[in-house]
């Protein structure tokens, strides 16, 4: 059986299985790195081990079973912001069921205090990077010699003498799965809303045995590759090697890197120009363009630099850009939040990503409680509830206005007559109009049908003074240009039977760059 088979390191129900490594993913699509980083460096254990991933979806029962299933002796959880809820109740049924079974934490939600989950029934929690603290539990565990329980210190060790994860995506992962990878670790960035500012150090693998085991996953057939570095475009010796990779191959594939937005040489200027459309995403995360909020919580901010090659990735390449923006940083208003809004959109159409700041262990962001009132929800994803600059009502209202300007704004579907709403350049003030009057009419931000949010779309605008019938003209336009689209039946009287061009090639560049990137999204902050 081939090493890469899914069998290999995922053997059937029914086979006994001491170690099991185990996460909830936030969708189907995601494959977690991490199990896969732990399960390779368990070197000789391997044989004796298991990678079991489920969805947040999942009922909690129904995992328990699987796991058991496989009888094991210890069974190690990732954990992080999105799943730590599910997870500690998975954690409490198998502890019910079998108090015997060792059981292990790791990731992101754990590796910091102060934790604001109940982690008691757990046995150990592994702090920091696990790939050799874990395999040493392990070991220790199968020798009988179990360990007091507790917390264990991960240990860092240079990335080139850690054992590789990418041949344990199985051919199931490739097919139909994100595939994860990376080529540094760490930031050496300060930003204190975010966890990786912990680690100021970056650390490089291999270019040449990383670049080999991208050639091994394409050969396999992999064509979607997620870089998970923090910032891609630091190392430009390493960026280029990587970037020419991609570029020397002849089919279609997709990439996603996060990079920083004011550091584009020309050497990666040239390179990014090449790639063709549909090929490239680029998450940038902007946070503030207020420069003293910026300098409050450590984040560079060149604002030149930035509107310079924003501009020149919207001119003179094919990326598709995923632009973030916080509402809540320390000393940020609505007025300042508003004017950040408005320079984006005017400069760039790129998906605009709006996130409620998140309070997360390990950050610095607490030293800011007192001086601006913070206070944040104890529950996950720990977001801010109130601050001196927002009341509870206000931010509610932000949290709806971001849910409305994801559903309208960002997924592409009314990409001509949304601008209608701020035809002066004021697109904050305009939308926060829209999100109040919608919210009226709506009393929810979820599980509303495309065909309604175009009729409200339609109403809202007809009340703003917009002729009916080249609204209808324009929604129709938007509508059609994704084939297979139906039309919703209030525009039909005003469709003619003659269709607009189904598609442009660029249109179906930014249809699967849509899908890839719903499938790559995870709630935390960026």
């Amino acid at each position: 059986m081939p090493e890469n088979d899914a069998a290999s390191f995922c053997p059937p129900f029914s086979v006994v299985c001491p170690l099991i490594l185990s996460t909830l993913n936030a969708r189907y699509a995601h494959s977690s790195l991490a199990l896969r980083c732990l399960y390779a460096n368990l070197h000789e254990l391997r044989p004796q081990a298991r990678i079991m991933e489920f969805v947040i979806q999942d009922q909690p029962t129904d995992v328990a079973e699987r796991l058991l299933q496989a009888q094991p002796l210890l069974i190690g959880f990732s954990v992080y912001i999105w799943n730590v809820t599910e997870t500690v109740r998975i954690i409490r049924l198998l502890r019910q069921l079998t108090p015997e079974l060792i059981v292990v934490l790791g990731g992101p939600e754990v590796s910091h205090a102060p934790w604001r989950a109940d982690l008691s029934a757990a046995d150990y929690i592994v702090q920091g990077e696990g790939e050799v603290s874990f395999y040493r539990l392990c070991r220790a565990v199968l020798a009988g010699e179990r360990p007091p329980a507790g917390v264990i210190q991960g240990q860092k060790t240079p990335l080139a003498e850690l054992a590789l994860p990418y041949p344990w995506y199985s051919d199931q992962d490739i097919q139909h799965r994100c595939i994860y990878v990376e080529a540094s670790r760490g930031c050496p960035f300060r930003c204190e809303f975010c966890l990786s500012s912990v680690d100021k150090t970056v650390r490089y693998d291999d270019v040449s045995r990383f670049l080999a085991a991208m050639e091994a996953l394409w050969q396999r057939g992999a064509r979607n590759f997620r870089f998970i570095d923090r910032t891609f475009n630091l190392n430009m010796a390493v960026a280029e090697r990587l970037l020419d990779f991609f570029l020397a191959k002849d089919e279609a594939y997709f990439l996603h890197f996060e990079m920083i937005p004011d550091h584009f040489p020309e050497g990666l200027k040239a390179r990014l120009r090449r790639f063709p459309p549909a090929s490239l995403q680029l998450e940038i995360g902007i946070q503030t363009l207020n420069p003293e909020v910026a300098r409050r919580i450590q984040r560079p901010l060149k604002m030149d630099a930035m509107q310079r090659n924003l501009q020149f990735l919207v001119t003179e390449t094919h990326a598709h850009m995923h632009l973030d923006l916080i509402v809540g940083l320390p000393g940020e208003d609505r007025a300042s939040f508003g004017r950040g809004l408005d320079m984006l959109v005017a400069q760039c159409r790129s998906e605009i990503q709006i996130g409620i700041l998140k309070k997360l262990s390990g950050t610095a962001l607490a030293r800011h409680d007192a001086a601006f009132a913070m206070i944040y929800d104890d529950a996950p994803p720990y977001a801010l509830l109130q601050n001196a600059d927002y009341s509870f009502a206000e931010m509610q209202h932000m949290k709806r206005f971001a849910r409305f300007w994801n559903l309208y704004y960002n997924n592409g579907n009314f990409r001509r007559s949304i601008h209608l709403l701020w035809p002066d350049g004021h697109v904050f003030t305009a939308f926060d109009a829209f999100t109040s009057w919608l919210y009226v009419q709506t009393r929810r931000t979820w599980k509303i049908s495309l065909d309604r949010l175009a009729r409200y779309l339609f109403d809202y605008l007809q009340q703003q003074g917009h002729d009916e019938a080249s609204l209808a003209v324009m929604m129709i336009d938007d509508f059609m240009c994704l084939p297979g689209r139906k039309l919703p039946a209030f525009l039909r009287p005003w469709h003619k039977g003659k269709t607009t061009q189904a598609i442009s090639d660029d249109g179906v560049n930014k249809r699967n760059i849509r899908q890839q990137r719903h499938a790559d999204s995870t709630p935390e902050n960026p």
